[in-house]
């Protein structure tokens, strides 16, 4: 006869250690849904430094974990992400989006924004919007907005207006132009405030761009074949090296000139 003695949190213990990598080895490294990353985080004298996580990544108390498949990302001092070419959209409070408006019901607007459910959007959500003052919203029409409601458990609500009441380049837009689907990945790039493929096209010809985190872009330029041009650049940038880029960039520069 044999007796086994079965200890639950040795086993847990032992299952984190062998999930458990270091942050710093696996940066630039593919990393899968169920890694438990390490992070070794300096605390100063006199404040405690936060770490961020950004898409991708979800915390447990004191552990991390991937919940998304991808390329980790690092940038100082603290933050880290997931850099993926996910095009399913779930939308999250907070993140500013284009949205279509597919219908009219009563006093709230019915917004496709890409993911698994459409989104409200109430007529009093417009700057300077009134009972008597209504906007002028129609089925089909273009809309830039933020979301404040975004869960599980109720059906995503967008505003046109920031906390303080001003549109802040949000409402109807899109007369003209052309609206197109991109990774979220590569939003993610574009919207960098050291975006380089953004300060590349500008170098080419002047046009208008809408960026949404839900992977929709509106592009418009002076004319019809510069604003295709742009669209044609954008969507090949995803799966493009930095030298592709920068030689396609040039010939089209050569073209145009």
């Amino acid at each position: 006869m044999f007796l086994f003695a079965f200890h639950p949190e040795a086993n847990v213990a032992n299952s984190k250690e062998a999930m458990l990598c270091c942050v710093k080895e696996k940066i630039g490294e593919a990393v899968l849904p169920g890694d438990l990353l390490a992070f070794e985080i300096q605390k100063s004298e006199n404040k405690r430094e936060k770490l961020i996580c950004g898409p991708g990544l979800r915390r447990d108390g004191e552990d991390v974990f991937v919940c998304k498949s991808g390329i980790l990302r690092h940038k100082e001092p603290n933050l880290y992400w997931i850099d993926l070419q996910q095009r399913r959209y779930v939308p999250a409070k907070g993140e500013s989006v284009i949205g279509i408006v597919t219908a009219k019901s009563g006093d709230v607007f019915k917004v496709d924004v890409g993911g698994s459910e459409q989104a409200s959007l109430s007529y009093l959500a417009f700057e300077g919007a009134t009972k008597r003052n209504r906007p002028n919203v129609q089925v089909g029409d273009l809309v830039y907005a933020q979301f404040i409601i975004a869960n599980k458990d109720m059906e995503p609500e967008l505003v046109c207006i920031d906390s303080c009441g001003r549109a802040n380049g949000m409402g109807v837009f899109g007369a003209g132009g052309l609206l197109f689907k991109v990774s979220l990945g590569l939003v993610r790039k574009l919207l960098s405030p050291q975006s380089e493929i953004v300060k590349d096209l500008e170098k080419i010809f002047p046009f208008e761009m809408v960026i949404g985190l839900n992977g929709r872009i509106w592009v418009k330029a002076k004319t019809t074949q510069q604003t295709l041009i742009v669209a044609n650049i954008l969507e090949s940038c995803e799966n493009m090296t930095t030298e592709q880029r920068r030689s396609i960039f040039g010939r089209v520069s050569e073209n145009v000139l």
